[in-house]
């Protein structure tokens, strides 16, 4: 009797370590799976910056508060001779509708920048849908003109914010040259220094409207620009529109 409890007793260890091994293995071969399905998801990366053997670069300007400055930013850019890209808030676009108007009939790019300058990585992609179509909407009923480029709010993305605006036929516009200029204490000539050190052949710079330097600040940027050879113009003239590809640095790159 007492031999065949032993037995007994070896026989549910046996069972019960197979089932541990058994959990175990399910264990790190889901976990495995798991791991790989992460790392062979493809990034969608927004356009940071453009391949360009001509020295080329972007001016851009996002719009989300006030629109006092946008006559003088104007005026500006005329003088120069210089077409940049302006990134619109719905919202904004239709408190300022003359503003988006002047902007358009200048001959700059009309851009989407949301309509509630929401956190695009944090919605669902219903909403992402519709912030993107509402202000395209808003836009094309003031300037008549369907935006073909889209920026997030904040700079925050996701692969479903740039899959949606692509749906809508509008490519997803970062930066690689951030300017700062919204920020407190940055002082005119740090703005300057940041430009003028970080723009190269395709840059896209940013820069915000209703800022305490940025109109003042642009003509002397633009130019130091000019002067060291760059020809700015709108986005829209500086992506290239087929046969791409978009590397790890969001730097869109012509297929070889």
């Amino acid at each position: 009797m007492k031999l065949y409890v032993i037995k007994l007793n070896t026989i549910h260890k046996c069972i019960l370590i197979g089932v541990f091994a058994l959990i175990l293995f399910i264990g790190i071969y889901a976990s495995r799976e798991t791991v790989v399905e992460v790392f062979e998801q493809k990034r969608d990366l927004p356009i940071y910056s453009v391949e360009c053997e001509q020295k080329k670069a972007s001016i851009t300007f996002d719009c989300a508060w006030g629109a006092d400055d946008i006559p003088d930013i104007i005026n500006t850019l005329k003088e120069h001779n210089v077409r940049a890209t302006f990134f619109f808030v719905g919202h904004w676009a239709e408190k300022y509708p003359d503003m988006v108007k002047l902007i358009s009939d200048n001959g700059h790019d009309i851009g989407n920048h949301s309509y509630s300058h929401l956190r695009m990585g944090a919605i669902d992609s219903n909403r992402i849908r519709s912030e993107i179509s509402k202000c395209d909407e808003v836009l094309k009923k003031i300037t008549g003109k369907k935006p073909e480029l889209f920026r997030a709010p904040y700079g925050d993305y996701n692969n479903s914010v740039v899959r949606i605006a692509r749906e809508l036929n509008e490519y997803t516009i970062q930066w690689d040259v951030d300017s700062l200029d919204w920020r407190p204490g940055i002082t005119p000539e740090q703005i300057k220094d940041r430009v003028l050190k970080k723009v190269k052949n395709g840059s896209i710079i940013l820069f915000h409207n209703d800022t305490p330097h940025t109109a003042k600040t642009l003509p002397s940027i633009i130019k130091e620009m000019q002067n060291k050879g760059f020809e700015l113009v709108p986005v829209s003239e500086l992506i290239i529109r087929e046969n791409y590809e978009i590397n790890v640095e969001g730097r869109q790159i012509k297929k070889k």
